[in-house]
């Protein structure tokens, strides 16, 4: 994602210097990308905003490390999927500048920021200022922008990245413990497709950012455990042939779902969509 906003800036004019761990990564970066590159210290000194794109485990060393070199009038920006412990660190750790958690809902394959969602989490006025500066920003270039808490961010994303991955890796997982999976997937229909475009995406992905957010968003091992035994109790439904219950279990969900879904009619055709795209 640092190289998908340093190309977006470099479109806008803007001047980049970039960082990294490793050197002959951040070499190739730079020669790729044509900007300077330089170290976490150095690359700080006089620009204007820092952007912060670095894993989880690594953001405390790093904030701890530019802190004492981030001056007044200087922004902090942070994109980890995490909010809480990022935005507590940037408090604790940068003192003269100002600072503001974001979340870009996508990944580096998105082509553009157009009706991609953004989560800015201002705590305190001066962030809240900020973010109205950022989002005029994101939303100029067609993003959607909702700003939160760090903490509701987080209480979201243990459901939307974390158990949506946590979906997808089982699926991974018992899809290539099942016979015939190269030909199913020739074969298979809609729902199947949409499945396994899941699979594919989530796995082909990092296995450490995806590790990083299974072990660090709040009690997300309570929803997957929920998952569970909701699982175990349909399996449970399947086992004993119960079909009445089954069809009014069904009917249930799909009452609940048009209450608190809007567009909930317009799905099955928007799966059709979506495999049309693909």
């Amino acid at each position: 994602m640092g190289r998908w906003f340093v190309a977006r800036l470099l479109q806008d004019g803007k001047e980049v210097v970039i960082t990294g761990r490793n050197q002959e990564r951040l070499l190739e970066a730079g020669r790729q990308l044509g900007v300077e590159v330089a170290s976490n210290i150095a690359a700080v000194n006089g620009v204007d905003i820092v952007l912060l794109s670095v894993p989880i485990e690594s953001f405390e060393g790093v904030v701890k490390e530019i802190g004492p070199h981030i001056q007044p009038g200087q922004m902090v920006i942070d994109i980890t999927s995490i909010k809480t412990l990022p935005v507590d660190m940037m408090h604790r750790y940068i003192e003269k500048g100002s600072v503001l958690g974001a979340h870009s809902l996508f990944g580096p394959g998105a082509h553009s920021m157009v009706n991609q969602n953004f989560i800015l989490t201002p705590t305190s006025e001066e962030e809240r200022e900020l973010s109205a500066k950022v989002s005029g920003y994101l939303e100029k270039k067609g993003a959607k922008v909702s700003l939160m808490t760090p903490q509701e961010h987080d209480e979201m994303m243990t459901v939307i990245l974390g158990l949506s991955h946590f979906i997808a890796i089982v699926s991974a997982d018992t899809l290539l413990s099942c016979d015939g999976l190269k030909r199913m997937t020739e074969v298979g229909g809609i729902t199947y497709k949409v499945l396994f475009t899941l699979v594919e995406s989530v796995v082909s992905e990092d296995p450490g950012l995806y590790a990083s957010l299974q072990m660090n968003l709040p009690g997300l091992s309570k929803i997957e455990k929920l998952f569970q035994e909701k699982a175990q109790a349909w399996v449970g439904l399947v086992e004993s042939k119960d079909r009445q219950e089954f069809v009014r279990q069904m009917k249930g969900l799909r009452q609940r779902l048009e209450e608190s879904a809007p567009d909930f009619g317009r799905a099955y055709e928007n799966m059709y969509k979506l495999v049309e795209l693909l």
